[in-house]
């Protein structure tokens, strides 16, 4: 598990560097989004990965990896959201905002590692299609949840959804390396 744990950060690191670039260059903006909004940027990649995998025309020069990429920003910034609240103007640095990225991607990586231990790295085996599929249901069940105005009676909570779409966005970026 110790080649998952680094494939792992080796592209959280990609991932951060980029946020990391983009806060500093747009500062904090998108502390403004509301959940949904995030919601429906995260539904918006995943379907754009879909699509680039089921057609065989691409008239942008973008791929998959961008997309999962930005995925797994959204969804950090969406549990920033969801612990700090939505702010009226951006209120903290883009320094503040990539430390509160790397305590939302440790808690993942910790879900991430338990999980992977109890289901025996069964991702591995998985097709990057599939994922793609799991990050559209996990989506789904967010705007319902959303929809109920955050109440569920017996299914995890919109965090830990968030947190499954980071994680398999991560598996998705490391199988397409790995081709």
């Amino acid at each position: 598990m110790s080649n998952t744990s680094q494939q792992y950060d080796k592209v959280i690191a990609v991932c951060r560097d980029l946020f990391s670039k983009k806060a500093h260059d747009y500062g904090t903006a998108w502390r403004i989004l509301r959940l949904p909004s995030l919601t429906d940027q995260i539904y918006i990649k995943a379907q754009r990965i879909r699509s680039l995998q089921e057609n065989e025309v691409r008239k942008v020069d973008e791929g998959e990896a961008s997309e999962f990429i930005g995925i797994i920003n959204y969804c950090a910034m969406a549990l920033i959201q969801m612990e700090k609240g939505i702010a009226d103007q951006p209120d903290m640095t883009a320094d503040e905002s990539v430390l509160l990225y790397d305590e939302k991607i440790a808690l993942t990586k910790a879900l991430m590692e338990n999980k992977n231990h109890d289901y025996g790295e069964a991702w591995r085996e998985m097709r990057v299609s599939s994922l793609t599929d799991l990050i559209l249901q996990k989506l789904l069940r967010v705007k319902q949840i959303e929809d109920n105005k955050g109440k569920t009676l017996v299914s995890e909570g919109i965090d830990a959804n968030y947190q499954d779409m980071i994680n398999y966005s991560v598996f998705a970026l490391i199988l397409m390396e790995n081709k």
